[in-house]
């Protein structure tokens, strides 16, 4: 396609755009303007596909001396944040937009950018221009690689990605963490927000009741927890605001929820959602764990040696973590997100994801070697899924959310599955946001609610 936008400098040009795919970046446009009467020229890429239904969080340990790791490649989207702690130094959003560098290319194009009006603060403010260049010294000892640093990376949209060149296995210095979008983050990537429903200058009005003989404790079941909208229509019994509260994201229209809670046997209760929406075509799917947040982690083992096995159906909560270790094959908590399906569904959707993500190494530029790897990576992947040797696949999860099907009716004469119960350590309750939860109001109230006649 092409455009004739006016130039800022003549007023003339063309601008040309083309909507490609990119492996690792999924879909973009890419934008070309040039004027052969003035010379202006720029580019840009911009993201065109679907936001993720998380926000991403890359922190990767860039250790001195090692320009490898400077080397690694970093696509960001038009919503990330680039952050180095060591330096108090952050790139905004709208800087550096929807590029596709290396972490030494993102650095020193920072740098070329603080660089470019220096002489004109050297004229206006000397003592700020000198502290500047103190401080892009500093950065540009980094790129060179000359000091150890993080280099994080956030993006609510979760778009945003810092390559791993020991893909598929795990990297030591590489951490991704994934999140819940705020209200102000889904605000600013066009998501629709349910405004305040309280006006400026109304008095905040208490609908709790207290505890009888404690009027310190208030009486209040939910809590504060979940959208004060969903929360109250709930409460209401009222399933078309239930529907308007809940699916605000997808579209402005009314859709439909449908959710069902049943017991899965040698399992837990489990709640099974489905949303559709007839005005955009929009429709979700989903299972989450019923019941309260158990005391201990739960670890899965599966020896898998059959046909049989690779039907088994699992339950794969969005706080698990996966490992294969034939494969060297090791998933964070999150990745995925819940799925319900068998051991040999999960494992394809495991490749297909990392195939997805991981495209550096395999566009057509890329060094033998790390096709050499991906090609035998795959080639294990076959072998495993036809059974022309047993492995062994590990559901970890803290949360004890994870389910694999038994292949007897007792889970003790299933020689094949292991389930190991475990203390959670501090990080993980961390990670899981259990240290700082407060419950002791609630438990509480409902304790006061069981007791009353």
């Amino acid at each position: 396609m092409v455009l004739r936008p006016a130039c800022d400098f003549c007023g003339q040009g063309t601008t040309r755009l083309l909507m490609t795919m990119i492996p690792h970046f999924r879909e973009v446009v890419l934008m070309a303007f040039e004027c052969p009467h003035c010379g202006e020229r720029n580019n840009e890429v911009q993201f065109a596909g679907q936001l993720q239904p998380k926000g991403c969080c890359y922190r990767l340990e860039v250790p001195r001396g090692q320009n490898e790791i400077l080397n690694r490649q970093v696509v960001k989207s038009d919503s990330a944040t680039i952050k180095i702690p060591e330096l108090d130094f952050e790139i905004p959003p709208e800087a550096q937009r929807g590029s596709l560098s290396t972490v030494e290319g993102i650095i020193m194009r920072a740098v070329d950018e603080l660089q470019a009006l220096q002489d004109e603060r050297k004229k206006v403010d000397p003592q700020k221009a000198e502290a500047i260049d103190q401080f892009l010294a500093k950065l540009r000892s980094l790129g060179l690689g000359e000091a150890a640093f993080t280099f994080v990376l956030d993006d609510p949209a979760g778009n945003s990605f810092i390559e791993n060149p020991n893909a598929p296995s795990s990297d030591p210095l590489l951490s991704v963490r994934f999140y819940e979008r705020t209200r102000e983050q889904q605000a600013a990537l066009g998501f629709l927000v349910e405004p305040p429903t309280e006006e400026p200058g109304d008095q905040p009005v208490n609908h709790a009741s207290t505890v009888e003989g404690n009027p310190e404790v208030l009486q209040e079941p939910h809590g504060s927890v979940g959208a004060v909208a969903g929360r109250r229509a709930i409460a209401q019994g009222n399933p078309d605001e239930v529907a308007a509260a809940l699916c605000r994201y997808s579209a402005p229209e009314e859709c439909l929820v449908l959710d069902l809670w049943l017991e899965i046997p040698y399992f837990r209760e489990v709640i099974v959602m489905a949303t559709t929406c007839d005005m955009c075509g929009y429709r979700n799917s989903e299972l989450k764990p019923g019941g309260e947040i158990p005391a201990k982690g739960k670890k899965i083992t599966l020896r898998v040696q059959n046909g049989k096995d690779l039907t088994r159906d699992v339950i794969k909560s969005d706080s698990a973590g996966v490992k294969v270790p034939e494969l060297e094959l090791e998933l964070a908590s999150g990745t995925l997100g819940g799925i319900v399906t068998t051991v040999e569904g999960l494992i394809v959707k495991i490749c297909e994801a990392l195939q997805r993500v991981h495209g550096f190494q395999l566009g057509d530029s890329t060094l033998e070697w790390k096709k050499k790897k991906w090609e035998d990576f795959n080639d294990r992947l076959s072998k495993l899924l036809s059974l022309q040797e047993p492995w062994t696949l590990i559901i970890d999860d803290g949360l004890a959310a994870s389910f694999v099907a038994p292949a007897t009716d007792s889970l003790e004469d299933d020689n094949q599955l292991t389930i190991e119960e475990y203390v959670r350590s501090w990080e993980q309750n961390e990670e899981l946001g259990l240290n700082d939860m407060d419950t002791s109001s609630a438990d509480a109230a409902y304790n006061t609610t069981n007791t009353n006649p």
